[in-house]
């Protein structure tokens, strides 16, 4: 194999596993975005695991428990109608979560599609793409979710929501992908592949996206948060997710009408949005971390563990058990 099919196939499998290890590792490190992973992966499970098992369906409505405070019964209490909080907060839980993560890697496929096509390829197709996404982003993009989505009901509403959503999310990361696609074109294993006769999806599939993964990972990690802020806000003012069906955005403007007076009914639902979108800007920063060692927060981490290390050295040699005495005991005890 020449030295310019080598270039133009790109990195050797071990050194790409090697990487993912070091990645892993690094994120591992990071405490905070373990906690804000954990929380999230607790959430996903929680979310569709519990409400199968509760004694109440989120539909369902007990006239004898209206306005309920929480209680063994009903552990987040009940609504004006008697419906139990617990199983609403979790079935809103489910379609905030859904609706989240399905926009964010929507909006990722097609900002790296249209932004590594656009900067790949450069001339009119890049100036066709680029004035698309300079329409769509003095197009009034709430005007019209507002106007379509609460046409449908059901999970053809949520599915709407969700194109909806995305068609107007992808511009910023479709810039980004371009300009950093741009400046990759011009290397020397994407010039090779070209030179070789290989495609446009090959050449993105096999070195734009690779080199811009952790990019469009960290960026698809916070758009979960965005999204599902933009589909509360949505809900809130009445245009996201239609009833009979909940989510978060749905509950919190039910919930605010009575926030002082029925607390429970504001407080469940926000505080999972905020923990939600908490999380998920934790492991955002912390894949950011473990992509980018050069970053800021990767710097304090490497700065805190070499801190760590010098403690438990000075431990270790106050105690008498340093790597010499140790070496000494060995000898000893053969």
């Amino acid at each position: 194999m020449t030295e310019t099919e080598i270039i133009a196939q790109g990195a050797p499998e071990p050194a790409a596993a090697g990487r993912r290890k070091l990645v892993w590792r690094r994120f591992l490190r990071n405490k905070p975005a373990i906690v804000g992973a954990t929380v999230l992966i607790i959430m996903l499970i929680g979310a569709f695991a519990i409400p199968p098992l509760l004694s109440y369906d989120y539909q369902e409505r007990d006239p004898y428990a209206l306005l309920q405070p929480p209680s063994p019964q009903h552990l987040f209490g009940t609504n004006e109608i008697g419906q139990d909080m617990l199983a609403q907060t979790l079935h809103g839980l489910q379609k905030s979560l859904i609706i989240g993560i399905c926009v964010a890697v929507l909006t990722s496929l097609i900002a790296v599609t249209a932004g590594a096509i656009a900067g790949l390829l450069g001339g009119w197709t890049d100036r066709a793409i680029m004035w698309l996404v300079d329409l769509l982003l003095v197009v009034p993009s709430f005007i019209i979710i507002a106007i379509f989505a609460p046409r449908t009901k059901g999970s053809s509403s949520i599915l709407l929501l969700i194109v909806l959503l995305a068609g107007f999310s992808w511009m910023i990361s479709a810039r980004i992908v371009r300009g950093l696609t741009m400046s990759l074109r011009e290397r020397e294993f994407v010039r090779a592949a070209r030179y070789m006769g290989a495609s446009t999806r090959s050449v993105i599939v096999t070195h734009i996206v690779p080199n811009i993964a952790s990019i469009l990972i960290i960026d698809t990690t916070l758009a979960v948060g965005a999204a599902i802020m933009s589909e509360t806000g949505l809900s809130f003012l009445g245009f996201g997710v239609q009833p009979p069906d909940v989510s978060l955005g749905s509950l919190i403007a039910f919930g605010t009408k009575s926030a002082l007076t029925f607390p429970w009914l504001f407080l469940f639902p926000g505080g999972f949005l905020i923990a939600i979108v908490l999380c998920a800007n934790l492991v955002g920063d912390g894949l950011r971390d473990a992509f980018d060692p050069s970053s800021k927060g990767a710097r304090a981490g490497r700065k805190a563990d070499k801190r760590d290390k010098a403690l438990r050295g000075k431990s270790a040699r106050t105690s008498g058990t340093g790597p010499d005495e140790q070496s000494d005991k060995r000898i000893e005890a053969a």
